[in-house]
């Protein structure tokens, strides 16, 4: 569990994940919060069912590289956006991150202070040496979030900005 000023930012297990997937209210219920209407993309439920839950039960990588960390609002009691590790650390001891905030908490600077608390516990990790991320264009908000972590632009694709932020 990492803290921040006004999170708790905990790992999801195996089973958590597989309730988290159920958008049905069980693992807030499990965590002891209060429900909240979040959703799943399409594209994170991909993730989920093909990257996220097979990597997270092979016993042989650590999970922490692989699963969902969920943030906590400690002041409403609910979990308000998400972070993903996309895999161990490569060989240049890269690890990617993605995110997205909960549409009723974006904009409150939650997610801004979730990547600085992952950005925290990465420093201690020591294959990490440098964090990546890649965020849409037209997705002014989600490379704000980049910026006021001090990650610096690398590269662009048509419709992609590379971010990178050495430890």
């Amino acid at each position: 569990m990492i803290n921040t000023k006004r999170l708790n930012i905990m790992p999801l297990t195996y089973s958590q994940l597989v309730k988290y997937a159920k958008c049905d209210n069980s693992l807030e219920k499990e965590l002891n919060l209060n429900p909240n209407s979040r959703t799943i993309s399409d594209e994170l439920k991909e993730a989920l069912d093909n990257t996220i839950l097979p990597n997270v039960a092979d016993k042989a990588q650590n999970y922490l590289f692989s699963t969902l960390w969920t943030a906590i609002s400690i002041a409403d009691n609910s979990m308000v956006g998400d972070l993903c590790i996309v895999g161990q650390p490569n060989q240049l001891g890269e690890i990617e991150i993605g995110y997205g905030t909960y549409d009723e908490y974006q904009g409150k600077g939650y997610m801004t202070e979730m990547v600085g608390g992952i950005i925290e516990w990465a420093k201690t990790q020591s294959l990490v040496k440098s964090i990546i991320a890649s965020t849409e264009k037209s997705n002014l908000a989600s490379y704000k979030v980049l910026e006021k972590n001090n990650f610096i632009q690398v590269s662009e694709t048509p419709d992609l900005y590379n971010w990178k932020l050495g430890l």
